[in-house]
């Protein structure tokens, strides 16, 4: 381990005293501000090509994760396969603050200052290591610094979270470093004192944001507890982090367009930033009747180019709008956690597997089987049971290594919402009457932000109910504050930023088709080529359920048309309009269920609380469009 000047590094830090204090109380403590020195740490410093990440809980040796040194980077797998996945209700609010969240005292029964103090305790006693990092794409002297202080052992965490936020180098930092949010990082607590479930606390001291990582997996710490502080920011300088990945799209005619893609987890987010997967020979799989077998494809010589520009944080910064009417964003990270669960043989995303397989640099996989001295395969995941794989394969994919990736900021000129859906039939009706492309007023468009679908078989989460709600801009989750708040802001961005379009497209089910993530492949290519110039009346035509707004009257994909029933469900034979509707009832009544809670809220503004009972009266897609105007 690299053993930093302690006193030179403190001198460059402006944060808490009691963090301060923390640190200056510790004997054993390393500061690390290069990546290759981490990257040593995450084999536990002592160049084994096997690492078990294993703590001490009441005498009993408990081991957490097995980490092997791979030809291509580091392979990371859980014991308990619990912790491979994130846990949708692990986050709870340790301070007295504003919030709609659950409690620490109310879930325990008693105040969360004793377990903090525990914590700290715990950590003195530790070999421990501090890293620094940036959180979204501003610097610490605008007071958006952290630190991340963990037990030396868990070296591939801190890598990892030093790779998604950008890791500082303090000995090099010529300016302080403003510290806005500190991350601790105590696993064994897991065990002792919750039962072995993941719990990340959030406390928001008057001095720092403090994020309490009893849990080895950085989905909900590393990650998603940085999106926390964010958004915490945002909430008091009113400007919003969007859970979205970003991209812009150049059609083989040199024509730009930028697409953003919003949408609870596994909606989809990291595959918009893929290339559309092919056959052997080169088509594109429109679907497959999973009860006739019958298959459609599209032929697609060239495709678009992509150039990525955010993977799930897309920071959308007050100082950084225009007056163009346009969503500005930029990338809140520096690396992107890739979910891998649809790569499951070679050939399927060759761009992805040439960057993992040859990488310019080590990487970190979660949920993927390694091997010493091996190469790490991102179509080989590691099993939660025999013949059962883990749904949450991940790779961390520093930005700098994708080809084409864009730096800074750029206009958004279509803001796409996913949802998962699955099959629906006249038999067995469900919510999966969404098509291949739908486009929503801007009124409606903010209801589906603040429902946010979680959907059908979520990949990246622990529980297994078909349909439940993100919440706000999907990203509710992650907040810390109140519901309501962000509710009216996203109204705000969104009618303050009248040129950006809104979509809808759905994957894994289109009615009784198989489509996988293809709807928003080809959804993508087309728009692209078409550009956002306005539709024609004649060309859209009203869905059948006024919550998924217009649907194309036709839509062709260079010289192919899209069949007609993956446009518009209920012209599928096995669903029809029987199918259809009871599917479409399920929807609704989801979506009243998650929106009542709004309208209790007296902080609710006037235009949302119309567009809201608008929903609620079982509005027409006119009235979405007038309520669009205010």
């Amino acid at each position: 381990m690299v053993e930093d000047n302690k006193t030179k590094v403190l001198k460059k830090l402006k944060v808490a005293q009691h963090v301060y204090d923390l640190i200056t109380a510790s004997k054993r403590i390393a500061f690390i501000g290069k990546r290759e020195d981490l990257l040593d740490l995450v084999m536990g410093g002592q160049g084994q090509k096997k690492f078990i990440v294993s703590y001490d809980v009441g005498g009993k040796t408990i081991p957490e994760a097995i980490v092997c040194k791979c030809k291509n980077g580091f392979a990371v797998n859980y014991i308990d396969p619990y912790m491979r996945r994130r846990d949708p209700d692990c986050m709870l609010i340790g301070d007295d603050k504003a919030s709609d969240k659950t409690r620490f005292q109310e879930k325990y029964n008693y105040k969360f200052d004793k377990l903090r103090s525990e914590t700290f305790n715990w950590l003195l006693k530790q070999e421990l290591v501090v890293t620094a990092f940036t959180l979204g794409a501003f610097t610490s002297n605008d007071g958006y610094g952290g630190l991340l202080i963990a037990p030396a052992n868990a070296g591939f965490f801190v890598a990892g979270l030093a790779d998604l936020q950008g890791i500082v180098d303090l000995t090099q930092n010529e300016q302080p470093f403003v510290v806005h949010t500190v991350v601790f990082l105590a696993p064994p607590f897991r065990h002792t004192h919750f039962q072995g479930k993941q719990v990340v606390v959030h406390n928001r001291t008057e001095d720092v944001y403090e994020i309490f990582s009893y849990n080895l997996y950085p989905g909900p710490s590393a990650k998603k507890g940085v999106y926390g502080a964010l958004l915490s920011i945002g909430e008091e300088e009113k400007w919003i982090t969007l859970h979205a990945s970003t991209v812009q799209v150049v059609t083989p005619y040199d024509n730009v367009t930028t697409i953003m893609h919003e949408g609870a987890s596994g909606s989809g987010k990291s595959e918009m930033l893929e290339y559309a997967h092919r056959e052997e020979d080169g088509r594109l799989l429109l679907g497959r009747n999973i009860i006739t077998g019958e298959t459609r494809y599209v032929n697609l010589p060239r495709g678009c180019v992509l150039n990525p520009v955010t993977d799930d944080m897309a920071m959308c910064h007050s100082s950084a709008q225009n007056k163009k009417g346009y969503v500005v964003a930029c990338d809140a990270e520096q690396a992107w956690f890739v979910r891998l669960n649809h790569i499951r043989h070679y050939g399927t995303d060759p761009n992805l597997e040439r960057i993992t397989i040859h990488p310019q640099e080590p990487l970190i996989f979660l949920n993927i089987e390694g091997i010493p001295d091996a190469t790490c395969l991102i179509w080989e995941h590691i099993e939660d049971r025999p013949g059962i794989p883990c749904p949450n394969p991940r790779v961390i994919l520093p930005r700098r290594l994708v080809p084409n990736s864009i730096e800074g900021l750029v206009e958004v000129h279509l803001r796409n919402f996913g949802i998962r859906t699955p099959p629906c039939s006249r038999e067995k009706p469900t919510y999966g009457i969404v098509g291949y492309l739908h486009f929503l007023p801007p009124a409606l468009a903010w209801l589906w932000r603040l429902v946010a679908p979680r959907g059908h078989e979520n990949p990246s989460i622990t529980e297994s109910e078909a349909l439940t709600s993100e919440g706000v801009g999907s990203y509710w989750p992650f907040a810390s504050g109140k519901f309501i708040t962000h509710a009216n802001l996203l109204l705000e961005q969104i009618f303050s930023t009248p040129e950006t379009r809104y979509s809808l497209t759905p994957n894994q089910y289109v009615g009784v088709w198989s489509v996988g993530f293809m709807p928003q492949w080809i959804s993508r290519e087309y728009l692209a080529r078409r550009g956002m110039a306005q539709f024609r009346n004649d060309q859209l035509v009203p869905s059948r359920c006024p919550l998924i707004g217009y649907t194309l009257k036709t839509m062709q994909v260079e010289g192919t048309a899209i069949p007609g029933e993956l446009l518009r469900i209920h012209e599928q034979p096995e669903v029809g309009y029987e199918g259809y509707d009871a599917g479409a009832e399920q929807l609704v009544k989801f979506f009243k269920k998650e929106l009542s809670k709004y309208l209790e809220d007296k902080e609710l503004g006037k235009a949302g609380r119309a567009i809201i009972e608008c929903c609620m009266d079982n509005g027409s897609l006119s009235d979405y469009e007038k309520l669009s105007q205010c």
